[in-house]
């Protein structure tokens, strides 16, 4: 098997290195018993330093892809290990047995790299993107998103220095506010989709009107959620006397809230309010804005 070590590549020599050799294991290109390139020799041929070649044949024999023979080499081991790929081993098994199909039909690297860049562009997209700045507003709208769709949703704020590899095969959604600012920062891609937000009178048509004289609690770890909900029961009619805020954040947020009728919260705090709470979960998300998602869902 010839070996090529690539320098300036973002994998370093050692790992392009340790990957040939259990690829060619792995696709027959290696057999057992077969002596390996010396570390002098690959070092010379690739102008490279001794240790480099050295490290990740020792690294190679720690995981027992091959063994070092005193006084003769290095030799691919006569059983390979059985430990279970690693999903990043098995992809590169895949690629490098299509690679080895492809030379087998004779069709040249340009052409190859040409289809699959093709094929890359035409792929329908596999996550979801929240992108959103505040932390606890972004777990909230991330958390009914998973709950109502099959896809999986990433997200993050728009500054994340992770922001371009995490736009790779996604669909960038975000709250309606954040439209038109994040128009502005995003690299030119797939289309920034306006997720939509549940209205009062659907989510909480079951408890309204609302009694003049009862107390109704709010919590949320969110200040945007808290300022939503204060917001809309105002506007549903409820005095703002009547209202008891708590920010799930702070020490103590609970007192209080078992002397109202109802809390009205987030999906998220909903799952820690104390048990003599009445939780009425607000949904962020209309279920018109889930529907819209989910014929992703079917791409």
């Amino acid at each position: 098997m010839h070996f090529w070590l690539t320098r300036g590549s973002a994998v370093t020599i050692r790992e392009q290195l340790e990957s040939q050799v259990t690829l060619g294991v792995l696709s027959g290109d290696l057999a057992p018993g077969e002596r390996l390139p010396s570390t002098r020799e690959l070092a010379r041929r690739f102008r490279l330093h001794p240790n480099t070649i050295s490290s990740a044949y020792r690294k190679l024999d720690r995981e027992g892809w091959v063994e070092f023979r005193h006084g003769s080499g290095v030799y691919i081991r006569n059983a390979p290990p059985k430990q279970p790929l690693t999903p990043e081993r098995s992809l590169d098994q895949l690629i490098a047995n299509f690679f080895q199909s492809a030379r087998g039909l004779g069709i040249p690297l340009p052409s190859v790299r040409s289809r699959l860049q093709q094929w890359m562009e035409i792929q329908p997209p596999n996550h979801f993107l929240l992108l959103e700045l505040d932390e606890e507003l972004r777990a909230i709208v991330a958390s009914e998103m998973q709950r109502g769709l099959k896809m999986a949703v990433e997200s993050c704020a728009p500054q994340d220095p992770r922001l371009p590899e995490l736009l790779q095969g996604a669909v960038p959604v975000c709250l309606p506010n954040r439209v038109k600012e994040l128009n502005k920062i995003l690299p030119s891609g797939p289309e920034l989709l306006a997720l939509r937000v549940s209205s009062v009178p659907t989510s909480l048509a079951a408890y309204l009107p609302l009694p003049a004289s009862i107390l109704i609690g709010i919590a949320s770890r969110s200040s945007d959620f808290l300022k939503l909900a204060s917001t809309l029961l105002i506007a549903a009619g409820l005095d703002s006397d009547a209202l008891v805020v708590r920010d799930a954040r702070k020490p103590n947020w609970h007192k209080g809230l078992d002397q109202t009728a109802a809390v009205v919260c987030d999906s998220l705090t909903a799952t820690i309010l104390s048990q003599g709470c009445r939780a009425v979960p607000f949904p962020l998300l209309s279920e018109a804005s889930l529907t819209e998602l989910r014929e992703y869902d079917r791409t």
